[in-house]
């Protein structure tokens, strides 16, 4: 599978508006929204208005990631500004199943995110319960950083605890894709590439998109 989702981080505030529609008329897949906290990770972001804003001219579903402490806190308030997928990091979440439990009572989708640190094998018992795993290829926090390698082996290891659970879970990567990234991702058996400064910045974002999802 081959998904792309733009990540408005990058995209222009001052037109925001106009960066949706763009992705509405693309053949991107997800609207990624990272939502950040400043305690979580060093830097803040946006929260549930933009969210809600987004939500009501965006054609895409809405995939939020929470780089947030204490997520479960703002799950609901997160589901009604129309997420569509809400990842919260493992990291975060003494007490995940309770969590993706919880976004799951919503009837949306539920995630977990790993940090680059972070080993997927802790992921075996709850996998059955998620329906997406979000690999970081950069620490979480800001745009535009460069692509850590060992994100192929990650995303391969995952892959294979899918396949031998049986299970159809999908992952997703953020952070420095490229065309070149793109495709040693999607063929280490990633699902979504999360693409934002690299889709904003370039001159034609909606024939970027489209190339990615071609890789």
């Amino acid at each position: 599978m081959r998904l792309v989702a733009p990540s408005i981080l990058a995209a222009n505030f001052n037109q925001l508006g106009k960066d949706i529609e763009m992705i509405n008329s693309s053949d991107a897949d997800y609207v990624h929204c990272d939502v950040m906290d400043g305690v979580f990770v060093p830097n803040i972001s946006f929260g549930i208005p933009v969210i809600q804003a987004v939500g009501e001219i965006s054609k895409k579903p809405l995939d939020v990631h929470l780089m947030i402490v204490n997520p479960e806190k703002y799950v609901e308030d997160f589901y009604k500004a129309g997420a569509s997928v809400i990842t919260v990091h493992y990291e975060a979440c003494p007490h995940l199943h309770r969590v993706i439990q919880q976004i799951k009572s919503f009837g949306i989708k539920a995630s977990v995110c790993l940090n680059p640190h972070t080993p997927v094998h802790l992921l075996e018992d709850i996998l059955p319960d998620l329906d997406m795993v979000l690999l970081m290829s950069v620490n979480p926090g800001f745009g535009g950083q460069k692509f850590i390698e060992n994100t192929c082996k990650k995303a391969s290891g995952l892959k294979e605890m899918i396949l031998h659970q049986n299970l159809e879970t999908l992952i997703e990567v953020d952070g420095g894709v490229n065309f070149e990234v793109g495709k040693k991702l999607y063929d280490s058996g990633v699902d979504i590439l999360v693409a934002g400064s690299f889709v904003f910045g370039s001159q034609n974002p909606a024939e970027t998109i489209s190339r990615l999802k071609q890789l």
